[in-house]
C-alpha cells in the first residue's frame, strides 16, 4: 500500500542519439513525411526501423512500384489490343495455326 511518505523511484531508460543530416529534395522528403504521417510514425521512427534492419540484415532492400508509369502502361494496353494467338490443345493444333499465319 502506497502512503504519501512511501518514495516512488521512476526508471526512464534515455537512449544515447546522434544526429545525421542527409540531402534529399523538398518533394521526396515531403512525400516521406506524408507517408509516414498516414502509416502513424514520424519519419524519424522510419529511418531508424530501416537502419536498425540494415545493421540487422546487412542487406539493401530496395522493393520495386507494383504499379507501371504512364509509358508501360501504354505498352500493356498495346499488347491487350492487338492480335494474339489463341489457346492449344495440342502442339500439332499449334504449329497449323502458324503455319496458317505464315501464309498470309
Amino acid at each position: 500500500m502506497l502512503t504519501t511518505a512511501t518514495p516512488i523511484i521512476y526508471f526512464i531508460y534515455t537512449m544515447k542519439t546522434t544526429v545525421i543530416n542527409i540531402k534529399t529534395t523538398n518533394e521526396v522528403k515531403t512525400q516521406a513525411q506524408e507517408i509516414a504521417k498516414e502509416l502513424g510514425i514520424s519519419l524519424s521512427s522510419l529511418i531508424n526501423a530501416y537502419l536498425k534492419q540494415l545493421t540487422r540484415t546487412k542487406r539493401v532492400v530496395f522493393d520495386l512500384n507494383p504499379y507501371p508509369n504512364e509509358q508501360t502502361r501504354q505498352y500493356l494496353n498495346n499488347v491487350h489490343n492487338t492480335d494474339t494467338s489463341p489457346t492449344f490443345n495440342s502442339i500439332d493444333a499449334a504449329k497449323q495455326w502458324l503455319e496458317e499465319q505464315t501464309k498470309k
